[in-house]
């Protein structure tokens, strides 16, 4: 099942919220890798909004982060002002198509792309509207700070099941009161063969009633063409090889 159908209009609740932020690297490769688990078991997915312009608003940029994030963050923004608008007037639906083809026009383009100085713009905003088939009028929104109150309760509504001292994605299994975490945080998509038993394994340990936190700070770049950063992955039977070892009973 695609994520074009995610249910989301009708009385059945869907299997998963994922809140998104169209300019947040992890962000993006988790959602490939849930789009993987979709196809393989069916799931359906709510593609809901989180703004890490709005979670940082509090924030002073110019010393807490690098150059140029205020820039991105606010472009995310945008973003998702026009994706809110597509959703008022045609539906939940359409959510996991917009984001897609978000993801395509920025994530999947070539270093050098000159891309800084255009996201969040009506022009390129236009260009993902047309590859997901949805009138390029709805660009025009990157200006509309009407949608920012909408955008911003749903940021708090994921913030309120998760706590505040995380950042994006946040997934919420079986909503509303599912549980609900931020991440998984990875670096590169996985196979088609590693997504479920991986998003299984994952599940089993969030579950858990006293599992509190899994985290490391060493980590590979994300593997993402707009930032020149793809190498060749591992191959199936390494990662198969080291997983069995992991599980060897002593």
């Amino acid at each position: 099942m695609s994520t074009t159908d995610t249910g989301t209009d009708a009385d059945t609740p869907p299997d998963l919220e994922f809140f998104w932020d169209p300019v947040c690297p992890f962000a993006w490769i988790t959602s490939r890798w849930v789009e993987k688990v979709v196809a393989q078991t069916g799931y359906t997915v709510d593609w809901r909004f989180i703004s890490l312009r709005v979670l940082n608003k509090d924030r002073d940029y110019a010393k807490d982060f690098p150059a140029g994030y205020e820039q991105g963050h606010t472009a995310g923004l945008r973003m998702l002002r026009v994706a809110a608008k597509v959703r008022a007037d045609l539906g939940r639906n359409v959510m996991g198509p917009l984001y897609d083809a978000m993801g395509q026009h920025y994530w999947e383009m070539p270093k050098g792309s000159g891309l800084r100085d255009r996201i969040g713009t009506a022009e390129h905003t236009a260009g993902a509207l047309a590859t997901a088939g949805l009138p390029t009028e709805y660009a025009l929104a990157v200006d509309d700070d009407s949608w920012d109150a909408e955008i911003e309760a749903e940021t708090e509504l994921a913030l309120s099941r998760t706590g505040r001292d995380v950042g994006t994605p946040i997934i919420t299994f079986e909503p509303p009161d599912g549980l609900s975490f931020f991440g998984p945080v990875i670096s590169r998509v996985p196979s088609d063969e590693q997504a479920v038993p991986l998003w299984n394994a994952v599940i089993e340990l969030a579950r858990f009633p006293g599992f509190a936190e899994l985290k490391r700070s060493l980590r590979e770049a994300p593997q993402l063409n707009v930032l020149g950063t793809v190498t060749d992955a591992p191959e199936m039977e390494d990662w198969e090889a080291g997983s069995r070892k992991a599980h060897k009973p002593s």
